[in-house]
């Protein structure tokens, strides 16, 4: 099957969301550009770490002095997902990097290729650069941000986290609406 390119220069919008209950959510990334939509699906644990790296990649630029972060609070993106919400993939790699040429942010979402199992070894690699002219691959999303876009993304993508299932208050796994079964009570029920 040939491969699926999604490209998007400084999209109107990129942003994470859910749908579903807490405890039983599907997270996506989605970007949009005009009447052009394109959602991908990823794990919780993924929008975690992609926040956080951004957010750190975002405080880097600030410190070498690249880009500045804004004198005000950025305005929070809390509309949701755009309609329709069609999965184009589910990724398994995400890309995080610094275009200097664009001076942009740039993000990777890959779906599962037939080489996952071989860079999985190979953890050095920054970036994987795929060739946009091959037609045989993985599906790829590239979005190229702005650091205010990428703020905006990072401070959602927080939001989206924290408003799951509440911790525990001893062994901090999360509650289900009826409780769970907490180790630190040996076992017992906790709600």
């Amino acid at each position: 099957m040939p491969r699926r390119l999604f490209v998007f220069d400084l999209p109107d919008r990129f942003a994470t969301g859910t749908i579903g209950q807490p405890g039983n959510r599907a997270f996506f990334l989605q970007a949009r550009d005009g009447r052009r939509v394109v959602s991908v699906a990823l794990e919780k644990a993924q929008v975690a770490v992609l926040a956080e790296r951004l957010g750190r990649l975002l405080v880097e630029l600030d410190r070498r002095g690249i880009v500045e972060d804004p004198p005000t609070p950025i305005e929070p993106d809390e509309k949701p997902l755009d309609e329709p919400i069609n999965e184009a993939f589910r990724a398994t790699t995400l890309t995080l990097g610094w275009d200097g040429d664009a001076e942009k942010i740039l993000i990777e979402a890959r779906a599962p290729g037939e080489d996952d199992e071989e860079e999985a070894e190979s953890e050095a690699e920054a970036l994987v650069d795929i060739d946009d002219d091959d037609e045989e691959g993985p599906d790829l999303l590239r979005v190229r941000l702005s650091a205010d876009a990428a703020r905006s993304f990072v401070e959602r993508a927080f939001r989206v986290i924290r408003s799951g299932r509440p911790p525990c208050p001893l062994c901090g796994n999360p509650l289900d609406a009826t409780g769970h079964i907490c180790p630190r009570k040996n076992g017992h029920y906790v709600n």
